[in-house]
């Protein structure tokens, strides 16, 4: 699943508008994103603290970087697009992320996120549930006590300077039967109004007047 949501986080940046244009992967792994970020005319820098990850991503391309997502070692201003996929749920403080996004970002730079909302429904699904299929995550992977507010974070993205907007993920049901029988590789994920289990979001860093766009910093859906 996590190729599908490197897959659905991808078609939510943009091309490069410039030569040089940066991109960087906080939390990048073994580097998923990179050939989504080489079609779409990006330099790919991917921070993570795991160097077997790391190694594995540099293989593919991504010029990568030894840190924290909460305390990232670049400098301020440097990138196009911060992208945090299956992050937030993993760190006690998910609005610090965000901070660290926006110090990175241009003024008019984006962010793309995607986690687990912190309910209980997204708990019995991604814990009780996922954990248990074939093939699903490893369990204990995740602490439902680590899944994230959307309120606090969306209160947390408009501090930081992010006009930010949430919505929810789901797997494509056509695409998932499809994979279970060996015909598809990569299952699509779909957006849906409820945001309760699994979300995504895409925000832009304001410019220097601080304004907040009318239709920025909310959710969809409950």
């Amino acid at each position: 699943m996590l190729h599908w949501l490197a897959a659905s986080r991808a078609d939510l940046v943009p091309p490069a508008a410039r030569p040089g244009a940066l991109l960087v992967d906080l939390a990048c792994g073994g580097g998923l994103m990179a050939p989504h970020v080489a079609r779409l005319g990006y330099r790919h820098v991917g921070v993570d603290i795991g160097l077997a990850g790391l190694r594995t991503a540099r293989e593919h391309g991504v010029t990568v970087v030894r840190g924290s997502v909460l305390a990232v070692p670049l400098a301020d201003g440097c990138a196009d697009v911060v992208t945090a996929g299956e992050i937030l749920e993993h760190v006690e403080d998910p609005g610090q992320v965000l901070a660290e996004s926006a110090r990175l970002l241009r003024p008019g730079g984006v962010l793309v996120v995607d986690s687990i909302a912190g309910t209980r429904l997204a708990g019995l699904v991604a814990v009780t549930v996922a954990e248990r299929l074939p093939g699903g995550p490893p369990k204990g992977i995740h602490d439902p006590a680590l899944f994230v507010d959307r309120r606090e974070l969306l209160a947390a993205a408009d501090r930081a300077g992010l006009d930010l907007r949430l919505w929810g993920l789901r797997p494509s049901v056509r695409d998932l039967v499809a994979w279970r029988r060996g015909r598809r590789d990569v299952v699509r994920m779909r957006a849906m109004a409820y945001s309760g289990i699994l979300f995504a979001g895409v925000g832009s860093k304001r410019g220097t007047t601080g304004r907040r766009t009318a239709d920025a910093a909310r959710t969809v859906g409950p």
